[in-house]
């Protein structure tokens, strides 16, 4: 699979295109509100010139030094930045999906580890302050098993469990056998 390009120059013809002018110009408007908070020179773009989201943030990241989107080239890399209890039970939980199903691929999507199956993300988790999230990107197997996490969190798209929580790797893997089973 080619990797998606996640430069925030990817954004630059468009803009250009769109809004009539050369980045150049674009560059003295941000040199203009460099020391504007990030909300307000979003606000700037988008109320001034007419700007998307995307183009804005793209523009204000890009004018901040960021060049692109992608934090973290692999999962280990990702593991570096977080707690070390959360790295050791988000790892724990991918090695038992991996063990179990070793065609899927340990990937970072959206800047979070997560598996996949050619294009079809089985599982992604992500790390917060007080607690870890895993989402199995189908509202309807979270449905399924809504009752067997009744000791956790649980909203429509994600699973909030403890930063220290024991695996439940039982539940982890219905999850994900569930998962597969909607995509074949």
């Amino acid at each position: 699979m080619p990797e998606k390009d996640s430069s925030r120059e990817k954004h630059f013809p468009a803009i250009e295109k769109k809004h009539g002018e050369k980045m150049a110009y674009w560059f003295k408007v941000m040199k203009e509100i460099k020391d504007e908070k990030y909300p307000q020179q979003i606000a700037h773009l988008r109320e001034n010139y007419g700007f998307s989201q995307a183009h804005a943030n793209a523009l204000v990241m890009y004018s901040k030094g960021s060049t692109t989107t992608k934090r973290h080239e692999t999962p280990a890399a990702y593991y570096k930045t977080i707690d070390p209890q959360q790295a050791k039970t988000i790892r724990a939980i991918f090695k038992l999906i991996t063990t179990k199903y070793p065609k899927l691929e340990h990937v970072i999507a959206w800047n979070q580890p997560m598996v996949r199956i050619g294009t079809a993300y089985i599982f992604g988790m992500s790390a917060s302050k007080n607690h870890i999230l895993f989402n199995p990107f189908s509202k309807d197997v979270i449905a399924d098993f809504r009752d067997q996490m009744s000791d956790l969190r649980v909203s429509k798209h994600t699973v909030a469990v403890p930063n220290n929580w024991k695996v439940d790797e039982k539940l982890i893997l219905k999850l994900v056998k569930a998962r597969l089973a909607e995509i074949k």
